[in-house]
């Protein structure tokens, strides 16, 4: 083959991938109304946010701090396009070269093809609009234009390759059930994200954009954010300076593409390794338990305990539930201090949403609950389940809770306010389990296995008044050491009283956990088939 008909093939090669992504997109509108809709409200969106931040930024031109805006917002926005793929690896299908293993494809043509096909879509859209805009920010004379004319697509094309480069290396993670906890566990990294981005602000608000100068100065110097850079230098007339981060750049887009090459090179002509047989060794012994398992209470109590915590570690929507709640737990009362709004009572938060794990815990075994149903044959094995799964979550969320007072307390260098924060948290920590175990049994829903969704069509009703009834529930069950907690800070001298709070927070809360268990107990032995029907309709 010659080099002009190499040349033809690759360029139809690109043209092919180019027409199988637009297809790909137009066929998964096609599939429902629903995709359809939110694909065109997302594009809309996405279009007019584009199209205001394109406008912000044009309106920094000719501002002293441009520069480390751009830069910032660069670099922000190549860390989202390393990152995001490995959260939703379902958004774009042809994240998985390993579908093409079948194709006589060559590396070379391949990254070209794929390189040129992720340039369609809403992404890569927003992200030319946000390097348009710093570029006319930050071009200031002819030679600057001229850059910026080369550092935009570039720094476009390393933000791509770096996604694809990314997901390459981690295909093997993203198709494996590791991958699906990663995507699950989006929501949480999108609301620690924003909750970051909402105290930086505040933060600028008070401090002004000079704050963001010494970090993005360092940025201007790390590709893609170093395009922009080039612009800034040059503009400022530093032409060597500007030449050596535009070379920065693409010294990173040629390296981007020899990994994404070298990666792709071994997933088509590797084997994969889950699909071999692996060897048992013979005379293999039966695995025991270990470790924690061996310190958990014997009998019934005992084993529901360790499933409840193999059942945490493994499924992926109780990992992620739990995950949300100890890292909001624990950012909520740490960032109100910080903002300079925060109380020792802020620490409460963490027991609200540790002790919510306890409510639908029937859901969580969704139609496999079938199981325990059969080994429930009265009130004392019913008991029993309850028990273990409250001891589970005290498990985790008692330390847990300690610490999130300490932490706040520490951090507001208010002592005093200790036994008072941690008692109200011990009390309605105690409180949360008992209400979950009573809504468990009263008010089960179904959890669908897959997708985001975490209530089954028909019973979102259902779950709010669950969750929402119990809470208020809980508050209310907390009333006495609420009260006493109130009395103590308002009545002087109460400072002087206030260390008892902390064991008749914990008394109380084990007495409430223990009335819970014996209310629910009876009903969950009563209604074993209707909670198997609401729990398996997802």
């Amino acid at each position: 083959m010659t080099g002009e008909e190499g040349t033809k093939g690759e360029e139809s090669v690109t043209a092919v991938f180019v027409a199988l992504k637009l297809s790909l997109l137009r066929n998964g509108l096609r599939q429902s109304p629903v995709r359809r809709t939110t694909y065109i409200t997302t594009l809309v969106l996405v279009s007019v946010f584009a199209a205001f931040q394109f406008l912000a930024l044009v309106v920094l031109r000719g501002n002293a701090h441009a520069a480390s805006v751009t830069v910032l917002l660069l670099a922000a926005m190549a860390l989202g396009w390393a990152f995001m793929p490995l959260f939703f690896p379902s958004g774009d299908e042809t994240l998985d070269p390993t579908r093409l293993v079948m194709f006589p494809l060559r590396p070379r043509p391949l990254v070209r093809a794929l390189l040129v096909a992720s340039l369609v879509g809403v992404g890569p859209l927003f992200t030319l609009s946000l390097l348009a805009g710093s570029a006319i920010a930050l071009a200031h004379g002819a030679a600057a234009f001229v850059v910026s004319l080369a550092a935009v697509p570039l720094a476009l094309l390393v933000c791509v390759a770096l996604a694809r480069a990314v997901a390459a290396a981690n295909i093997r993670l993203l198709s494996s059930r590791r991958g699906r906890d990663l995507a699950l566990l989006s929501g949480l990294v999108v609301g620690i994200g924003a909750q970051l981005a909402n105290f930086g602000m505040q933060q600028l608000g008070s401090a002004g954009l000079g704050e963001l100068d010494p970090v993005a100065d360092v940025l201007a110097w790390v590709p893609p954010a170093s395009a922009l850079g080039a612009v800034h230098s040059v503009s400022e007339g530093e032409y060597g300076a500007g030449l050596a981060q535009f070379a920065l750049s693409a010294a990173a887009l040629v390296l981007l593409l020899g990994v994404w090459s070298r990666t792709l090179t071994r997933l088509m002509t590797s084997p994969d390794g889950s699909t071999l047989q692996a060897a048992e060794p013979a005379g293999k012994r039966e695995r025991r338990s270990g470790g924690l398992a061996r310190l958990l209470p014997d009998g019934r109590t005992g084993t529901v305990m360790e499933r409840s915590l193999r059942y945490t570690w493994r499924d992926p929507k109780t990992k992620a539930a739990w995950a949300t709640s100890l890292v909001i737990g624990l950012l909520v009362p740490v960032f109100n201090v910080l903002k300079g709004t925060g109380s020792v009572y802020f620490a409460c938060f963490a027991a609200g949403m540790l002790g919510v794990q306890m409510y639908n815990q029937f859901g969580q075994d969704s139609s496999a609950f079938w199981l325990v149903a059969m080994t429930i044959s009265s009130t004392r094995d019913a008991r029993a389940e309850l028990r273990g799964r409250a001891l589970a979550i005290l498990l985790i969320s008692l330390p847990y809770t300690v610490l999130v007072v300490v932490v706040t307390t520490a951090l507001l260098h208010d002592w005093a306010g200790l036994p008072k924060a941690l008692g109200l948290s011990l009390a309605l920590l105690g409180a949360m389990l008992a209400a979950g175990t009573w809504s468990s049994a009263r008010f089960p829903y179904s959890i669908p296995q897959e997708g985001y969704r975490n209530v089954a069509p028909g019973q979102s009703g259902l779950a709010t008044a669950a969750i929402f009834g119990g809470m208020i529930g809980a508050v209310l069950l907390c009333a006495p050491v609420i009260a006493l907690t109130i009395w103590l800070s308002v009545e002087a001298g109460g400072d002087r009283w206030s260390w008892l709070l902390p064991p008749v927070g914990a008394g109380y809360g084990a007495l409430l956990v223990y009335l819970g268990l014996r209310l629910s107990a009876p009903q969950t032995a009563r209604r074993l088939p209707e909670i198997l029907a609401a729990v398996s309709k997802g």
